[in-house]
């Protein structure tokens, strides 16, 4: 047997002169058809970004000839012996060390600096903070070589030329205006007045409202800081052949790379030496990128 049918109510009739129901509109797609103009223009993008570290990653396994001969070819012969001859010659071991303390240090004093001066400078909107915010303003109008001689003159005076010390406590100064004004702040800025409120009303003081109302809204930004900086202070160059010099034991990657450059470079080697330092930025990178894509997402969509 088949089980008895449900009756169906029959919708009463429309009184007269009253507008028919309209028919409840599609939702709309929530991401727009990519035109093909778009779809090249985006792999055009990528092939340019790509082409250049190909180069550098195929020309660490040849020679001179075949380098200059077969530029964008793969290599005949696979030299991995060059990447053991520039980490031997230009001696990238301690190197890469240095670059690794001095940064990551760099980074915890800019960090340490500059989230409570952002902080601050979010909170507060007087004639003071116009004028920190002014000063701070001031460091973008000061060009790097401008500052050598000085900065060389102030090391020698603290006794601290020719050392770590002193870059680790230089490059944080150097790296404040872009932390602090254009991007920590600007997302203080964005933290709701009346969660700030709510949160003073239940006891929260300045260290609790920063720990736990500012911090995880601002987080994007402390990443964003932390990756730019991270780039800025592997790739110091000027600063770090003055500063600390070429003794072996104290100077940079970037300070070692260049020992590789002489009337008879080989540049297969040089290329391998110049993989070996990108690697640590690149895997720096590529763990916090998707941290980053938030952030950029994040300082895109915050008004």
């Amino acid at each position: 047997m088949t089980p008895p049918r449900t009756p169906t109510l029959a919708r009463p009739p429309a009184a007269p002169g009253t507008p028919a129901a309209r028919p409840a509109p599609a939702p709309r797609a929530r991401r727009r058809a990519r035109t093909p103009l778009a779809s090249l223009l985006s792999w055009l993008y990528a092939l340019l970004l790509a082409a250049p570290l190909y180069y550098l990653l195929v020309s660490s396994f040849k020679t001179n000839i075949e380098i200059f001969t077969r530029p964008f070819a793969l290599p005949r012969d696979w030299l991995w012996g060059n990447f053991s001859t520039a980490w031997r010659t230009a001696r990238l071991g301690p190197a890469l060390l240095n670059s690794v303390l001095i940064s990551g240090v760099a980074i915890a004093l800019t960090l340490g600096l500059a989230v409570p001066a952002a902080y601050a400078l979010a909170r507060q909107d007087g004639r003071l903070s116009r004028l920190i915010t002014g000063t701070f303003s001031l460091g973008f109008l000061v060009p790097p070589f401008a500052a050598l001689i000085p900065t060389v003159i102030l090391a020698i005076k603290l006794e601290l030329f020719y050392t770590r010390e002193f870059q680790m406590l230089f490059l944080p100064a150097s790296a404040l205006p872009l932390s602090v004004l254009l991007l920590l702040t600007q997302f203080m800025r964005t933290v709701p007045h009346a969660l700030v409120e709510s949160a003073t009303l239940d006891g929260a003081g300045n260290r609790r409202l920063l720990r736990h109302v500012f911090l995880p809204i601002a987080m994007p930004g402390v990443v964003s800081v932390t990756i730019l900086q991270l780039l800025t202070f592997w790739n110091e160059y000027l600063f770090s052949l003055t500063i600390t010099g070429t003794d072996p034991e104290l100077r940079t990657a970037q300070v070692a790379l260049p020992t590789l450059i002489s009337d008879s470079t080989a540049f297969g080697v040089l290329t391998a030496g110049t993989v070996l330092t990108l690697l640590p930025v690149y895997v720096a990178y590529a763990l916090a990128s998707r941290r980053m894509q938030e952030a950029l997402t994040s300082g895109a969509v915050k008004g």
